[in-house]
């Protein structure tokens, strides 16, 4: 048995060299943190399966500056089978406006949130349509205040004093808020969101026609909310993040060439890492399809670790060759797909799928296993699978 604790073996593999065996480490665990009364529940929990563990920081407090006005409606129109839902800040700087259509699957009520995946498919009217919009929008990413970041600070310490006590990694950045301890379904935008947050407040095309058309307008949207990340990402250096995440679910070539992706992402992108790095943390990006056109751009970015490499749904990945190509200078993290090879998998396929994840990325060392991206249904069969999945770790390394 190996002395290593559990944040030795992350840190290990994150700086791309063979730990005493391969980590496993779920990037996302929706089904067992839903049943958590709290974050130090989830994560004792986790220990108890034998996994390894990141504890992730308490996001920031979430607020707009104190002169917006917000107003909310609902709308039923004869051409529309379900209700719209209004959203309207008004700022001094202008009046931005939101408008979506309330399915039968949307999970927040009759509430719009600013940051949410649900918003692309259902919207009607995005929240920032044009130049005008982006000087009122810098009042809905309004720093912390003072006391915010003190109450941050004293809530952090009690996380990295049992990071510590049980010898795990402190991360920060990135944290599932869907499944949060206390479960709350709403405006979440205290952690980083990347250039996520353009899907969710301008949809999917306008980015990339402002792209061609107005690159100075997607610059300025672009610089507006990497200012904002870095302020939150700063505090949780100061705080004692190891790791900063960032999501990258929409960052893909699946939406952006390599060309606009150098053009616009990577730059801002560039600046995040160096700061990490220059706290001594290592920085990790959560791209779980479309990866592959622009792994060099990954690398020469000096990125440690790629959260959610998934070889059955990530369109174009290729499982060796990627770990051929990022050898010694990348962290792989992820190998095995949730859905397809766990939760709706049969022993034989589990089994397989783990052992192919780790003999492809994990004798080179920077590997960490997971299942990508998460592990969401809570049924008994699934939770089987589960146990499946971690035994067939577990003996691989006789552990």
């Amino acid at each position: 048995m190996s002395d290593l604790s559990s944040r030795e073996r992350l840190i290990t593999a994150l700086a791309r060299r063979k730990p005493d065996h391969v980590p496993c480490c779920f990037m996302i665990f929706q089904s067992l943190q839903r049943q958590c009364a709290s974050d130090f529940e989830f994560f004792d929990r986790q220990l108890a399966l034998g996994v390894d563990v990141r504890v992730e920081l308490p996001d920031l407090p979430f607020h707009f500056t104190p002169d917006v006005g917000v107003r909310a409606w609902k709308e039923q129109r004869k051409e529309e089978a379900v209700l719209l839902l209004h959203k309207e800040y008004r700022t001094p700087a202008g009046t931005l406006t939101t408008m979506v259509r309330q399915t039968q699957d949307w999970i927040h009520g009759e509430d719009v949130p600013l940051f949410d995946d649900y918003l692309a498919p259902r919207a009607v009217k995005f929240l920032v349509t044009e130049r005008a919009d982006v000087a009122a929008l810098r009042h809905l990413l309004a720093p912390p205040r003072e006391e915010e970041i003190a109450a941050f600070r004293a809530a952090a310490a009690a996380y990295r004093r049992y990071a510590r006590a049980k010898g795990l990694l402190l991360s920060g950045g990135y944290r599932d808020w869907r499944s949060n301890a206390l479960n709350v379904v709403g405006n979440q935008g205290g952690a980083m969101v990347g250039t996520d947050a353009l899907m969710w407040l301008c949809g999917a095309t306008a980015p990339l026609f402002w792209a061609f058309d107005q690159p100075d307008l997607l610059e300025e949207l672009i610089a507006l909310i990497a200012a904002r990340d870095q302020r939150h990402m700063e505090l949780m250096l100061d705080a004692g993040a190891e790791l900063i995440v960032e999501r990258a679910w929409y960052a893909g070539t699946e939406f952006w060439s390599p060309k606009l992706y150098r053009q616009f992402i990577a730059p801002m992108l560039r600046a995040k890492i160096q700061i990490a790095h220059q706290a001594g943390a290592k920085f990790g990006y959560i791209i779980t399809s479309g990866v592959m056109p622009i792994l060099d751009d990954l690398l020469d970015l000096q990125i440690d670790a790629i959260l959610g490499v998934d070889p059955v749904q990530g369109k174009g990945t290729d499982l060796s060759a990627l770990a051929r190509r990022v050898k010694g200078r990348m962290c792989i993290w992820g190998g095995v797909s949730a859905p397809m090879s766990v939760e709706h998998a049969t022993r034989a396929e589990i089994w397989r799928a783990v052992e192919n994840a780790i003999s492809t990325c994990g004798a080179q060392g920077g590997f960490i296993l997971s299942p990508v991206d998460n592990i969401i249904d809570p049924s008994r069969e699934t939770w089987k699978n589960v146990s499946e999945f971690i035994d067939a770790w577990r003996q691989m390394w006789n552990i």
